[in-house]
């Protein structure tokens, strides 16, 4: 009976302890390496001594500025790591918090972006933890974005870039991994918004891609330089019109470009965004040249960096920068320049059918944002054409583009003549970005413009449509619902299915 009692009451201890271990826990979550084994060695010693082998070959290379973003492969580390680590040794010595690892998945399809869910990710080299603050964040800013562990339970594109990390950052950092579902759409422009806003001073974001997918080596490296000479350059959509003229071309063996090409787009539209210094390329190889295996059938791989140089301002919410950075507000002498290349515009179509040219250096044209452009003529409406989201292009580009359009594309109009050049009266407004609201009785008239969507129906009104009518809060929404979308004046009102989104506009105009 005495072993008995002591028996349970061992248990009881023993059961005690257990629980203690469980409510205090030093990871909630583990990852497990999925790949380890396979795209880089299981053994720690063997796979630091390789990845030390690929670092010592590495040149040192000079870059200006913080490393803020860079495109590296992700292919087994016989084959991409010798480039993997031309990028991995710029981040010698470069103090960083946390890092944002995306890329595509190449096992499932799905809507959105994926966030690992897990406490931390385990490889060879030891725990690496999430961090769940920064990544809760972009989740609550984005409705696409959510926590999905199950596309990255296999996936070995965020995963191999972790031992290089380990092994060049001496310092603690975190992590935040996400996938994008491969489906087509804007999901890059998602996320790369939601990044301008959450990213701090210290965070570095990796795009993980290979590139050419499978051409022989000649193919290959002409295929590749020319689609880093787009990454370089910052423009999207010279890139998707690069990778769509490729493969009409129906190159023997290309299979795909950029197998992560969304997660790439997403750190060119960053760039321009955050007003990052000039991306540079440092260096390409394909696996014929890092292996020696198959030189008609081969991968390409590429390292980008973004920089951002000493005493930059980056437009993020965590980030010190100026008053005006913080805000966003144009300063006068930037309102002069956009107006001064609106007017410069208007006039150099019409009477000659060209589009100038012009230099803008200054960094705050350089931001990514909507505009409009409007004309007046004896005080009445004579061409108003925009664009509402930002895209890949510079603010001071936008409202070019739109000047032309506004003096030759609205179709409530006719094209404006060289005689009424001397009469028009332009005024522009600059967008922030358009946010969903829920209760119409929230806008707040004459200083939010409204976007009214159901489907493929949309409209927009301006802030100062309000003002210059003199309309009502049910007024305004019921004519951009009639007049602006087709819809039904009280859709906004009735239809579960009708969407409202607000934005702000600094407007000013030549008078």
């Amino acid at each position: 009976m005495k072993k008995i009692f002591i028996l349970i009451i061992t248990l009881i201890f023993l059961c005690s302890c257990a629980k203690q271990q469980e409510i205090k826990p030093m990871y909630k979550s583990i990852r497990q390496p999925a790949v380890a084994g396979q795209f880089y060695p299981e053994d720690k010693e063997e796979l630091k001594k390789q990845i030390n082998k690929y670092l010592a070959a590495a040149p040192e290379q000079k870059i200006a500025g913080q490393v803020k973003a860079m495109m590296v492969p992700h292919a087994g580390y016989d084959f991409s790591g010798p480039v993997a680590a031309y990028g991995y040794k710029l981040l010698v010595g470069q103090k960083i918090k946390t890092i944002v690892l995306i890329g595509n998945s190449h096992h499932d399809y799905f809507s959105g972006l994926a966030i690992e869910a897990s406490d931390s990710w385990q490889t060879p080299l030891g725990m690496v933890e999430v961090d769940q603050a920064l990544a809760k964040k972009l989740v609550a800013a984005e409705s696409d974005i959510k926590f999905n562990s199950q596309p990255h339970q296999y996936e070995h594109s965020l995963e191999v870039q972790l031992p290089f990390l380990q092994t060049v950052l001496t310092e603690g950092f975190k992590i935040v991994p996400i996938l994008f579902g491969n489906e087509p759409g804007d999901d890059w422009q998602k996320l790369a918004q939601a990044l301008t806003k959450n990213l701090g001073p210290d965070d570095l974001v990796i795009a993980s891609s290979d590139m050419s997918h499978y051409p022989a080596n000649d193919d290959a490296q002409k295929i590749d330089q020319a689609t880093l000479e787009k990454v370089k350059a910052g423009q999207v959509t010279e890139l998707e019109k690069y990778i769509n003229q490729v493969e009409a071309e129906n190159v023997a063996g290309e299979q795909t470009l950029l197998c992560g090409v969304e997660a790439v787009k997403t750190i060119m539209a960053l760039a321009g965004q955050l007003n990052w210094t000039p991306a540079e390329i440092i260096k390409y190889a394909n696996s014929w040249q890092t292996s020696k295996l198959d030189e008609n059938r081969v991968v390409g791989y590429g390292v980008v960096a973004f920089s951002q140089s000493a005493g930059q301002t980056i437009q993020s919410d965590q980030a010190t920068s100026t008053a005006a950075v913080n805000t966003g507000d144009l300063n006068n002498e930037e309102k002069d320049k956009l107006l001064e290349i609106a007017v410069t515009t208007v006039e150099e179509y019409v009477k000659q059918g060209k589009i100038p040219d012009f230099t803008i250096s200054d960094q705050r044209l350089n931001w990514h944002e909507g505009a409009f452009v409007t004309l007046y003529k004896d005080g009445k409406l004579r061409g108003c054409i925009g664009q509402i989201l930002p895209t890949d292009q510079p603010l001071w580009l936008v409202v070019r583009q739109m000047a032309v359009a506004a003096c030759s594309q609205d179709n409530r109009f006719t094209a404006v003549s060289t005689r009424e050049l001397k009469d028009l009266k332009f005024e522009v407004s600059v967008l922030s970005q358009p946010e969903k609201i829920d209760d119409w009785h929230k806008i707040e008239l004459g200083k939010q413009g409204v976007i009214v969507s159901k489907g493929l129906r949309t409209g927009v009104f301006l802030p100062q449509v309000a003002t210059e009518t003199g309309w009502g809060l049910e007024e305004f929404l019921a004519q951009l619902c009639w007049q602006k979308a087709g819809l039904a004046p009280d859709s906004f009102k009735t239809d579960p299915q009708v969407e409202l989104e607000v934005f702000t506009a600094q407007v000013f105009s030549t008078e």
